[in-house]
């Protein structure tokens, strides 16, 4: 029931899309109103307060038609004609309702609260000064010329009926004017919310696209170092050493000196076309991973082999200890690219004759993987970008240079299948680099 009224009032009143807020409570206070005259009209006129009965009787029909042109015809109300036909009912209700003992003060402040709430802000400080006047005017008259001031009530009971059911005009019209205000308000905060938070989304994806698109700028721009500079050198220095070679006859001891010199250079230049290919691919196929349940030791076996010869030529021994019955969910071919990756850095930062130690530790739910050497660690002030597409490469204890890329691919890869890495470092006495992978049975 109390629903299917509610519908009918906001049906009534109009919606918020086509009538504003003023027009609204216009449209709810003439509506109380129409409906409280219809009462009083017959109850003035029995009491005999034919005054009052004809003015009752045009508040009736005034609002009603404001109502009607504004909330049908949809033509917005006039507060002139508004405010100067309370002034007039008013005036006639003072005089004819026993001036200043009569109820007819109770309802000036309702009015022109509601010609405050119906009428444009920069009018509103006009009507207040001429109700003013026109309130003190009244009184003034009525103080100076008494016998203009009729007393249709007698004192005590009639007066009390007469407060009685003068009351609920104020009362109602200031209730729906603090009503709609207060819900208009409320509408307005929660739609101020709502934008802001809308804003601050729309902030944070402003944000995550500059990042990403710093992050491939950066990348760009790493690619284009890679080419231009890292990849030509060494090839220009084998072009040189041919050209030499075919101008003039060296000797023996430079010769070897010299093809010492290249061959480290293309084993660098190598390893930076492996990584440099595998990270191009990972950036063009997206995160395509195969995971499957394989052996741990199976599947590092050729890449540890491979490792113990190229640290042969620095006479650095490398150990492993892998438990033969771990089993790991990973993605052969790029678990392979990650530890061979973090074994040679460790060979190009460790010195001629230093160790190299692969050590697993099965965990409850994954492999810990150590890749340890006792070379020159990781200066402080690159620990932080390590894994960083900008991390600048260093010189290893050989002249070996890289390009920056292995341990960030170590990084994009690992966690695509699922693990993560870290690493612990000091500098003169090591390096440790720790690969958490997500196990399959534990050790069988």
């Amino acid at each position: 029931m109390f629903k299917r009224l509610n519908e009918v009032w906001f049906k009534l009143i109009g919606n918020s899309s086509v009538f504003s807020l003023e027009s609204r409570i216009f449209h709810s206070i003439s509506i109380g109103l129409i409906i409280m005259s219809v009462a009083y009209i017959p109850y003035n006129f029995f009491v005999g307060m034919y005054v009052a009965c004809a003015s009752n009787l045009l508040v009736e029909l005034f609002f009603l038609y404001q109502y009607y042109n504004s909330r049908f015809r949809y033509k917005s109300h006039s507060t002139v004609v508004f405010a100067i036909t309370g002034l007039l009912i008013f005036s006639v209700n003072y005089f004819a309702n026993s001036g200043i003992d009569g109820s007819t003060d109770l309802i000036w402040p309702a009015f022109l609260l509601l010609l405050f709430a119906i009428s444009p802000y920069r009018y509103h400080f006009t009507w207040l000064v001429i109700y003013l006047i026109f309130f003190t005017i009244l009184h003034i008259a009525a103080y100076y010329h008494p016998e203009l001031v009729d007393h249709p009530f007698t004192a005590g009971k009639g007066e009390l009926i007469d407060r009685i059911t003068i009351i609920p005009i104020p009362i109602v019209v200031t209730y729906l004017v603090i009503k709609y205000i207060r819900r208009s308000y409320d509408k307005e905060r929660a739609s101020v919310t709502e934008k802001a938070l809308a804003i601050e989304e729309q902030n944070h994806q402003i944000l995550l696209q500059k990042d990403q698109l710093e992050q491939s700028d950066a990348e760009k721009n790493k690619l284009m170092s890679i080419i231009s500079h890292d990849m030509r050198a060494p090839l220009i220095n084998i072009q040189g050493y041919l050209e030499l070679l075919s101008e003039n006859e060296l000797q023996i001891s430079d010769r070897a000196s010299i093809e010492h010199d290249l061959l480290v250079a293309t084993n660098s230049t190598l390893d930076m076309l492996t990584n440099l290919l595998q990270w191009s691919r990972s950036q063009m196929q997206g995160a395509s991973v195969n995971l499957a349940a394989v052996n741990l030791l199976s599947t590092l076996k050729n890449t540890l082999e491979i490792s113990v010869a190229q640290a042969h030529k620095k006479s650095i021994i490398i150990t492993h200890d892998i438990a033969p019955g771990i089993t790991v969910i990973a993605d052969a071919d790029m678990l392979q690219l990650v530890i061979r990756n973090l074994i040679s850095n460790a060979i190009k930062f460790t010195p001629n004759k230093g160790t190299i130690n692969i050590t697993t530790q099965a965990l409850q739910h994954e492999c810990k993987i150590t890749v340890s050497d006792n070379g020159q660690g990781i200066p402080l002030d690159k620990q932080d970008k390590i894994f960083s597409i900008n991390t600048q490469p260093g010189m290893g204890t050989n002249n070996e240079k890289g390009v920056g890329l292995g341990l960030h691919l170590c990084k994009e890869f690992i966690e695509r299948q699922g693990g993560r890495i870290s690493f612990e470092s000091t500098v003169g006495k090591g390096s440790c680099f720790f690969v958490f992978i997500p196990m399959d049975g534990g050790v069988s």
